[in-house]
């Protein structure tokens, strides 16, 4: 990779907690980060108080056609592009809703609007190889019912969110397999367990261990070459036993492609 204070890196979800902290880090070391977030008011407001080099991105990704105009803004500002981090998302609501375009909204903002950012920035990746792709998923993983995958029956807040976070496990996967030997390398992460965000209430780990697990898969030169791989904290883990299924991985690919197909 290239020294940090060359790399352009855009992280979502930055405008509050792992996002904002992992944001105002790697601008202190000089990077040049692309923070997005939902509101321009927040995002005025992490920019002002992080300094360094910064550009910024709104976006809703509860819908999809918004994600597509963030990759499309964030290519046609960059021609290239070191590292992508995918760490916006949003803890199950109480009652089961649904995105703007039709799908059970935790799945949607946690898995596939970074299915698709992720998709439509892969040329840019690929042509600023070498360079990184890092899915902020968490140990909270449930496996995914095919047959139900927008939870139509039987919802939960904690189900909605373990399945969508595995789903981003598969995606990894899949991935590192589909990048080999591209300079593209695709990683995920629990970056700390119940960190002091909006989503938790009583944390028991800080936002800085969060920030060095995850700037890790974002700098580390030792993971240059380490890809499709599961960490917790900064230990490589096991997910759920389904990340490891390649009918899985491939029927969540098909799903995603047609879930995602403008």
């Amino acid at each position: 990779m290239r020294p940090i204070n060359e790399q352009t890196i855009l992280i979502t979800g930055a405008t509050d907690g792992l996002g904002r902290a992992l944001a105002a880090e790697l601008a202190a070391e000089g990077a040049h980060v692309l923070v997005h977030g939902r509101s321009d008011a927040r995002g005025a407001a992490v920019r002002e108080e992080i300094g360094g080099r910064t550009s910024w991105y709104r976006a809703d990704l509860a819908s999809l056609a918004e994600a597509r105009a963030l990759a499309e803004a964030v290519r046609g500002d960059h021609p290239r592009l070191d590292v992508l981090v995918n760490n916006a998302g949003i803890g199950g609501p109480r009652e089961r809703e649904e995105s703007a375009d039709g799908h059970e909204s935790t799945f949607a903002v946690n898995y596939l609007s970074g299915y698709l950012l992720t998709r439509l920035l892969l040329p840019t990746l690929v042509s600023s190889a070498p360079a990184r792709i890092v899915n902020v998923s968490s140990l909270g993983q449930q496996a995914i019912d095919f047959g139900d995958v927008m939870l139509t029956r039987g919802y939960s807040p904690v189900r909605a969110y373990c399945q969508s976070k595995l789903a981003q496990i598969l995606f990894t996967f899949d991935l590192a397999a589909e990048l080999d030997g591209t300079g593209v390398t695709a990683n995920a992460l629990h970056p700390a367990t119940y960190m002091p965000t909006k989503m938790v209430s009583s944390p028991v780990s800080t936002l800085e261990e969060g920030v060095r697990a995850t700037r890790r898969l974002v700098a580390d030169p030792a993971l240059d070459d380490v890809s499709g791989r599961f960490f917790d904290g900064l230990d490589e883990a096991r997910a759920d036993a389904q990340a490891y299924d390649a009918d899985a991985r491939a029927r969540l690919r098909a799903l995603s492609d047609d879930l995602t197909e403008p």
